[in-house]
C-alpha cells in the first residue's frame, strides 16, 4: 500500500518521469495496480486548474484509477456540529431525533470511509494488487483510508502497541495537521476554515470495527475516547503541531533553529499509556488474537451511533463500566 499527494499535472497535463518510474517499480510486467482517489472525478479534474490533477492513463498504463469521494473540510465539520447539537438536545421527540440524525449525515461519512477502506483492503487481499491512495494533499482522507485498511488487514495493528504505532506512522509522522483540524471542538463558537474532524471520523470507524468484531481488537472504547480527548486538548505533546518539521529541531537559512521543541518540552502520550498501571485500563478483556482479515459490514443497519462518545456528557456510563470491570475480573479469574 502506497500513499501520496495528488500529481501536479496542471492544466497543461505535465508529466513527471520520476513519478512514473517510481510507480512502475512496484509492478511486474503484466501486473496491475489500483489508484484510489478520495476526490470525485469532477473535483480531481478541477484541481488541474490550480496545478494539481490525476494520473493520466497514457502515462500510468498499468494502474487503474478509482474515485471514491470522501468529505474532508467544511461539510464534515458542519456534520459533526449538527450531530453534537442534536445529541445534546434532550427536548426533541423520537421522530424529530431520527430526522436530525439523518440530516447531519455523520453516519453516512462513517459508511463512506469504511467502504473506501474495504475497497483498498480488497484490492490488496483478494486481487493481490498494489494500491496507491491519495486525495489532494495526502494528509487527510488519504490517511483515513490507509490507516483503516491496515486495521482491517493486519492483526498487529489491532493490538494496543500496534495501534499506537499505526497512529504514529499514518497520522502523526505522515503530517496530518492536528493543530488546524482540531483547533476547537463542536462546542466552540469559532468556525475556523481549516477545521475538520478527520481523526475523530477515523476513531469512530475503529469503534464500528470493535463493535462488529468484539474479540479482535486488544484495546477497548476507553482508548479511543482518550485519543479523541488528547487530539483536541492534551497535557502531552503527541498531537501538537501540524507536521514533524514543526515538532522537531529544524534548519532555516542554513542555521540550526529549534521550532516547537515538542519532544524536548513535552511528554509522550504513548509513554503514559504504556505504563503497567495505565495500560490495563485500556485492554479489551474479551480479546483473542485473530489472524484473519476482518471485513466489516457497511449496510445501514450495521452502522451505529457511537453513544459512548456523543452521549458521554449527558448519560452516565456507570453501569457499562461496572459490567466491563466484572467481565475483566471473570477473565482474570480463569
Amino acid at each position: 500500500m502506497l500513499r501520496s499527494s495528488q500529481p501536479l499535472t496542471g492544466p497543461n497535463r505535465k508529466r513527471c518521469r520520476e513519478d512514473e518510474m517510481l510507480l512502475g517499480t512496484f509492478l511486474d510486467e503484466g501486473e496491475r495496480g489500483f489508484i484510489i482517489d478520495t476526490r470525485s472525478a469532477q473535483a480531481a479534474k478541477q484541481a488541474r486548474m490550480t496545478g494539481g490533477g490525476t494520473e493520466p492513463k497514457s502515462s500510468y498504463p498499468q494502474w487503474r484509477r478509482l474515485h471514491r469521494p470522501l468529505e474532508r473540510g467544511r461539510p464534515l465539520q458542519e456534520s459533526f456540529i449538527k450531530l453534537v447539537e442534536a445529541c445534546n438536545d434532550t427536548s426533541i421527540n423520537m421522530d424529530r431525533w431520527l430526522s436530525r440524525l439523518e440530516s447531519c449525515r455523520w453516519l453516512s461519512h462513517v459508511k463512506a470511509a469504511l467502504s473506501t477502506a474495504c475497497l483498498a483492503a480488497q484490492c490488496m487481499d483478494r486481487e493481490e494488487a498494489s494500491v496507491l491512495v491519495h486525495g489532494a494533499e495526502g494528509t487527510d482522507t488519504t490517511l483515513l483510508v490507509t490507516a483503516l485498511a491496515q486495521v482491517i488487514l493486519d492483526p498487529s495493528c489491532r493490538t494496543l502497541v500496534g495501534f499506537q504505532g499505526l497512529l504514529e506512522r499514518e497520522w502523526i509522522k505522515a503530517g496530518h495537521p492536528f493543530h488546524l483540524r482540531c483547533a476547537h471542538s463542536a462546542y466552540s463558537h469559532a468556525r475556523l476554515k481549516q477545521e475538520a474532524p478527520l481523526f475523530l471520523l477515523f476513531l469512530d470507524c475503529v469503534w464500528q470495527l470493535s463493535r462488529q468484531f468484539p474479540f479482535s481488537l486488544e484495546f477497548d472504547e476507553r482508548l479511543l475516547l482518550t485519543l479523541f480527548d488528547n487530539a483536541y486538548a492534551s497535557a502531552y505533546g503527541t498531537f501538537l503541531c501540524n507536521n514533524e518539521k514543526e515538532r522537531q529541531v529544524g534548519r532555516e537559512v542554513g542555521t540550526p533553529r529549534c521550532l516547537c521543541k515538542v519532544k524536548e518540552s513535552t511528554h509522550s502520550l504513548w509513554a503514559w499509556l504504556n505504563q503497567p498501571g495505565e495500560e490495563k485500563k485500556y485492554l479489551n478483556p474479551l480479546y483473542s488474537h485473530n489472524a484473519l482479515v476482518i471485513w466489516p459490514s457497511v449496510e445501514p443497519q450495521s452502522i451505529q451511533l457511537w453513544q459512548g462518545l456523543f452521549f458521554r456528557w449527558i448519560r452516565s456510563s456507570q453501569y457499562l463500566d461496572e459490567a466491563w470491570a466484572e467481565i475483566q475480573q471473570l477473565v482474570e479469574g480463569n
